[in-house]
């Protein structure tokens, strides 16, 4: 349990935990409670750790698909270039830079002002439904927003399609069927998770859409929270 892929798995477990800690249980009490009412403290709050968590997974994802590079396309250097010590600098960076950004988001909107009707369209506090709230101008958020979404989300995807565009030539040359089918399956589970993941986030975020569109958004964002978190440890496991 000490390869390189365990410990990031374990690392992107811990992150659909806390995912799911920081949105579900507010959302079910408010529900149960009948108290539909969340302090402005508590939604920055929740913004922040949301932002925190998921800015993690981005860089992770790809830490997983260099792992999967290295694995496939330099098997006789990969327990040097992935000792134990990269590991941790890969997952600090990562925490780091996940750590700026929700810092920044969540400073940028507490700059603003909100003069009501304060109704978040949405069951946790987010960065499109808030800016949608705002009688202030927002136009330093959504340029934020778009520079940030490229750094957290662009350079990530550009980085996780070029290893798998090496991997996939570096699998093609193996003469094997089944040493093809093999290598081509180690990287299925990983690529599933990859997709779900940005698929919901761009949808969610590389748009700052209408009232209309953030309907929908609510359901973008339950397969976001609930439905990817669980179902990573089930493609995991099966695999």
């Amino acid at each position: 349990l000490h390869t390189p892929m365990y410990f990031l798995l374990g690392n992107l477990s811990v992150l659909d935990v806390g995912c799911i800690t920081v949105t579900i249980p507010s959302m079910l009490s408010r529900l149960l409670s009948q108290k539909h009412t969340v302090p402005y403290g508590a939604c920055l709050t929740q913004l922040f750790f949301f932002h925190q968590l998921a800015g993690v997974d981005c860089f992770l994802l790809t830490a997983m698909a260099y792992d999967r590079f290295l694995a496939i396309c330099r098997p006789l250097t990969y327990s040097t270039r992935m000792s134990q010590m990269v590991q941790r600098i890969l997952v600090a960076m990562s925490w780091a830079c996940a750590f700026t950004n929700a810092l920044t988001h969540t400073v940028a909107i507490s700059t603003l002002n909100f003069c009501g009707p304060n109704v978040i369209n949405h069951f946790y506090c987010d960065l499109p439904q808030l800016l949608q709230l705002s009688c202030s101008s927002i136009q330093l958020n959504e340029l934020l927003l778009f520079c940030l979404s490229i750094l957290m989300a662009g350079v990530p995807v550009i980085l996780i399609v070029t290893s798998y565009i090496h991997v996939a030539a570096a699998v093609l040359r193996i003469r094997s069927a089944e040493g093809r089918k093999k290598a081509f399956s180690t990287c299925g589970s990983h690529l599933t998770v990859v997709g779900i993941f940005y698929g919901t986030g761009v949808f969610s975020y590389m748009r700052l859409g209408s009232v209309e569109a953030s309907d929908k958004d609510k359901g973008i964002g339950t397969l976001n929270t609930v439905i990817s978190p669980m179902l990573n440890p089930l493609i995991y496991t099966l695999r």
